[in-house]
């Protein structure tokens, strides 16, 4: 259930009528009177003031009266064409403005009228009450915009308009209006327009977040009034990833809020703090701060022909959900380096350190099958290899051999990011600061989870009850049954936040130990963990005596499970506009961008309405230098041309306008076609031999997929069913187990084991 939609078009007329997504198509008002509200949904204006559209029937567009609350602004308005009109209503108070429309001699009831609730500019608007304690942007962090000094408390900074220029060796240097610096650069836009490369850039503060717009101006550079000469009537919203649990302002990026490509195309270009995944992971205080930046936008500068999304990562997640929960927010998408949101990511991501543990302890006891790094993927999921470099190397028993996993290269410490009171802070703060803040993504969004009554700390997601690692391996015949009862016993849990302790080295490196220290010590509970401790050991609930009683595992709350649904937090597949899902393939760097992601985001949609014909998914091979080959201008090219046939032929389906480009493929190196098709991709989410991508580049699973959960990974908390009926149903294929291997399984899974045919 989604709670709060952005309809891109609101037509009020006699009777108040919601207008289908299409970001082209004109409203269903011809010959009739109506509102549209084209900034913001109605009930969610912010800074004072909205863009609105007026439909007239013919002939009407000089002869209406336009009042906000009785005060006329008919003359804020100018034709459009012949039945509409367009204009901006400022002065706007803070709850209900009402706009009506009739007739300029008229003096009956209006034809037409719509309500705008204005909101303070420094929100909320509908996430909750604001976060506290909130720190403002370091000097150091606000020196990226070239911003002054917080005002307030709530981290306002005085809004500055500046201009920059792009020089001919490629950097942005400061504009001098009226000047021609001999080295200016000029840029020739998606439009065929060559113009000099200079470029209006504001910065302020919206929702305490820091935002952005830029937008080209070589004609006039005013202060007050933008230059649109050269603005191609696209807008580009882009936002930026990162990992973060909240409490601060943020750390703009100068490269992301003067998007060097996007500029030199003639694209507005918008960006916030606040929708950087960064400095925090509520997505529904990022989807409100997305919203009321666009709103700036669009009341300031104009109504863009589409806006469409790009971002990495956190910044590819925002487009999934923001494009789901707010409908109209943007227009395309161009996730790069995706999953399909953060949640259901520590699902499996929250088994990581528990399983490198366990390995870990296999080795240092003598089970030499483990010390192949690639081995660790048959319970992992995810990709391994032997001899990799390994930051933690230093950091582990000596027993175990060079190498790394994705699991320690990608992910190791976000874990403990995610679950630990303890582990969290924010640039320049004070001891006392850093220990007056729950330091955990439940608590940055603790409006949305709530809070547990036992203990007073944030309800969270996080559950392994019934998870059975390495079923797949066991089915196989890939790990032994001693092995597979072995893990399932020991591989344990998280601790509650009120038993966790701050981490240690070395995740700390101020903590670590000198190395000569380690010389001998046992690497094992009440020794080593108190001098090195790379898994998060003492955090763990851990078998209390060694293996004879199974460790515990952990129950999500249930209430927060529903609430990140209802509250939009996770991608359900509920979307219709373009997507073009775009990735480097780097799954030989071990690194967290997982190419799995993009084919679980393709489940979500088929899940959802069986139909993922919106989304276009595209791999670009690694290099050996760290430079890969960026596809991300071919996408804007092909979103262009696709946004281009939805406007002309607005009755057809997203899936019907896709241009010939627009299709599943993957690309070599340098950027070069290597296959597109339909079935470039076949083989991973159907039983069809392998297609030519799928085959080039390697897609690999998750802990939960080896456990027997699905590829789109959104199972927080899985049904349930006794160990006798797992059997009886064949769960373990033609393993069969002995009484007493059956006595050992009914006592780890007390309560049964999953039963993923029942989500």
């Amino acid at each position: 259930m989604r709670t709060r939609m952005w309809p891109p078009a609101i037509v009020v007329a006699l009777v108040v009528s919601l207008i289908p997504a299409a970001a082209f198509a004109k409203p269903d008002s011809a010959g009739k009177w109506g509102i549209e509200v084209v900034s913001s949904p109605p009930e969610y204006v912010s800074g004072d003031d909205a863009r609105l559209l007026v439909h007239v029937p013919p002939g009407q567009v000089g002869k209406v009266k336009i009042t906000v609350d009785g005060r006329d602004v008919t003359d804020r308005f100018t034709p459009r064409d012949e039945d509409t009109l367009e204009g901006v209503v400022d002065g706007l108070v803070i709850g209900d403005n009402v706009v009506e429309v009739r007739p300029r001699n008229s003096k009956g009831k209006p034809t037409a009228a719509v309500t705008l609730t204005n909101h303070p500019i420094t929100g909320p608007m509908f996430s909750g009450p604001h976060q506290d304690p909130f720190f403002c942007s370091v000097e150091s962090h606000r020196a990226n915009a070239e911003l002054g000094p917080p005002l307030d408390d709530d981290c306002t900074i005085e809004t500055v308009v500046s201009f920059k220029y792009r020089t001919t060796s490629g950097t942005w240097a400061d504009y001098t209006p009226g000047t021609s610096p001999p080295d200016m650069a000029q840029t020739t836009t998606l439009d065929g327009k060559t113009v000099d490369y200079i470029v209006r850039w504001e910065r302020g503060t919206i929702n305490r977040f820091i935002y952005s717009i830029a937008v080209l101006s070589p004609e006039t550079q005013e202060v007050d009034a933008p230059d649109l000469s050269a603005w191609n009537r696209r807008l580009i919203y882009h936002f930026q990833g990162g990992v973060g649990i909240g409490h601060y302002q943020g750390n703009p990026s100068r490269s992301t809020m003067l998007f060097e490509y996007g500029l030199s195309k003639g694209y507005a270009v918008i960006y916030s703090t606040g929708t950087k995944t960064g400095e925090h992971y509520n997505l529904e205080l990022g989807g409100e701060t997305a919203i009321m930046v666009k709103d700036r936008f669009v009341s300031a500068y104009g109504l863009p022909d589409y806006t469409v999304g790009i971002g990495a990562s956190g910044g590819a997640i925002q487009q999934y959900v923001y494009g789901q929960n707010h409908p109209g927010l943007i227009d395309a998408a161009i996730p790069v380096y995706s999953y399909p949101d953060m949640i259901t990511q520590t699902i499996h991501i929250g088994d990581c350190e528990l399983l490198e543990r366990w390995i870990d302890m296999q080795i240092v006891s003598g089970n030499t099958k483990w010390a192949d790094w690639e081995s660790r993927t048959l319970i992992e999921g995810l990709n391994a290899i032997n001899g990799f470099p390994n930051e933690f190397q230093q950091a582990l028993p000596p027993q175990i051999p060079p190498g790394n996993s994705e699991c320690t290269n990608g992910w190791r410490g976000l874990s403990p990011l995610a679950l630990n009171p303890h582990f969290g802070t924010a640039p320049g703060i004070t001891d006392e600061e850093q220990a007056s803040v729950e330091w955990t993504h439940y608590a940055d969004a603790i409006n949305i989870y709530g809070v547990n009554p036992e203990d007073g700390f944030a309800n969270r997601t996080w559950d392994n009850v019934g998870v059975q690692y390495g079923l797949q391996a066991l089915i196989d015949g890939q790990i032994t049954k001693e092995e597979f009862l072995d893990l399932n016993t020991n591989v344990g849990s998280w601790k509650n936040e009120p038993d966790m302790v701050q981490e240690g080295c070395p995740f700390i490196s101020a903590l670590c130990p000198d190395p000569a220290d380690l010389v001998g010590v046992d690497p094992f509970p009440g020794i080593w963990p108190n001098l090195i401790d790379p898994w998060s050991w003492r955090n763990m609930a851990l078998s209390p005596d060694g293996g004879s009683t199974p460790a515990p595992r952990a129950s999500a709350d249930p209430g927060a499970i529903e609430a990140a649904y209802e509250h939009g937090l996770v991608f359900t597949g509920d979307l219709e506009i373009p997507v073009i899902d775009w990735r480097n393939y780097l799954e030989r760097e071990l690194d967290m961008h997982n190419s799995h992601q993009s084919f679980a985001a393709r489940q979500r949609l088929l899940d959802h309405d069986g139909d993922a014909s919106n989304q276009v998914i595209w791999f670009t091979d690694g290099n050996d230098h760290g430079d890969e080959f960026d596809q991300t201008p071919l996408a804007f090219e092909v979103i262009d041309e696709w946004m281009r046939n939805i406007e002309k032929y607005p009755w057809r389906s997203v899936a019907e306008n896709k241009p010939a480009r627009a299709v599943d493929a993957c690309f070599d190196a340098e950027g070069n076609l290597i296959y597109a098709g339909e079935d470039a991709w076949a083989g991973i989410l159907d039983d069809e031999p392998a297609g030519p991508c799928t085959e080039r580049f390697p897609v690999y699973s998750t802990s939960r997929i080896v456990a027997g959960g699905p590829i789109s990974g959104d199972v927080f908390k899985c049904e349930l069913q006794s160990v006798d009926e797992a059997i009886a149903r064949g769960v373990y294929g033609d393993v069969t187990f002995t009484p007493d291997e059956v006595a050992r399984l009914r006592q780890i899974f007390p309560d049964g084991v999953c039963d993923y045919s029942r989500r």
